[in-house]
């Protein structure tokens, strides 16, 4: 459950580059909130300043005006040493770890945490073992970084972020250059981890479709306004994410591609997994699927799915494929 007051707390800022009078400001008059036990998916189109702002966030850029408090204190009073004790990052950029383990590099995850001896104590140990088994790469823990998937690399980025045990994580398009099904597991983690370990976790993002079902809120950056904070299903409804990304051919309502059906109407029997994905087959070659049509498609979810077509005649078929070509 999030906490009642924010962690991290971004009041008037003005983020940008330069000094006065050459100053190029990206985004100005930002009052946004980060709390503890959610996932933050930060959203907009491409050189809006998502960066950018993360960059301002996370100290690595100073603010042209206003200011950035993390539980109450000004981040302009901590230092770097205390920042990387409250704020854990990940970040897109390629990682050289020459001949490193995936444990290795994520017991690098406690570098801020350690004395001048720079030697691991039992606790650090068992905070790299926890990082480790939160994000289920066990089996990964003694392979080479170079040997590793880019899922599986992301995941050890995510641990190792895990292990530096911040209140605070800073993620810049983690799911860039990954495969669906990597993605789908990126995302969830990361949600189920802000409610297990009650972090607050802001990721910067372009996966509409995946942040709309995972994200606790979303700060939505348009280009001629500042940053909305909202809730995810809100700003559908809104109509403010249609407004910021200007979307064409995706139906927001439903969460699909909107599909133009003009070849007929037919009638869909059934339910289940083999209800929607049949119907999809349909209206993406053009079918309209309606309560009452002259043709009837039956789905007979026995043992193996079948589809008992009823268009003067009655035919069964196996596949979706067959489907089609008899319509």
């Amino acid at each position: 459950m999030a906490s009642k007051s924010p962690i991290l707390s971004i009041e008037n800022l003005a983020i940008g580059y330069g000094k006065p009078p050459n100053q190029n400001m990206i985004m100005d008059g930002l009052n946004l909130n980060l709390f503890s036990g959610q996932l933050v998916c930060f959203m907009g189109p491409n050189g809006v300043g998502k960066s950018t702002l993360i960059r301002t966030m996370i100290g690595a850029q100073p603010p042209l005006a206003g200011q950035l408090f993390i539980n109450g204190q000004n981040t302009s009073d901590i230092t770097i040493a205390e920042m990387a004790r409250l704020v854990s990052v990940v970040l897109t950029d390629k990682i050289n770890a020459g001949n490193m383990t995936a444990q290795e590099l994520i017991a690098m995850g406690r570098y801020p945490h350690l004395g001048w001896s720079v030697s691991l104590s039992k606790s650090d140990i068992e905070v790299i073992d926890q990082s480790i088994n939160q994000t289920n790469i066990n089996a990964l823990r003694n392979r080479k970084i170079y040997e590793l998937s880019d899922g599986q690399l992301q995941k050890v980025m995510i641990a190792r972020a895990l292990c530096q045990d911040t209140p605070i994580m800073v993620l810049d398009e983690p799911t860039a250059h990954l495969d669906l099904n990597n993605r789908v597991e990126v995302i969830n983690l990361l949600s189920d981890l802000a409610k297990s370990t009650n972090k607050a976790i802001l990721m910067a993002t372009h996966e509409l479709d995946l942040a709309l079902q995972s994200a606790d809120r979303i700060w939505l950056a348009g280009p001629d306004e500042p940053i909305i904070d909202g809730f995810p299903e809100d700003l559908v409804l809104n109509g403010k994410i249609d407004e910021v990304f200007g979307l064409k051919g995706f139906d927001l309502k439903t969460g699909r591609l909107e599909k133009q059906l003009g070849k007929g109407e037919v009638s869909l029997i059934g339910d289940g997994h083999a209800f929607l994905w049949t119907k999809n087959a349909l209206e993406r070659y053009g079918y309209a699927v309606v309560d009452e049509s002259e043709i009837v498609i039956n789905i007979i979810n026995d043992s193996n799915i079948a589809w008992q077509i009823k268009n003067k005649g009655e035919y069964t078929v196996n596949t979706l494929e067959e489907l089609i070509s008899l319509l």
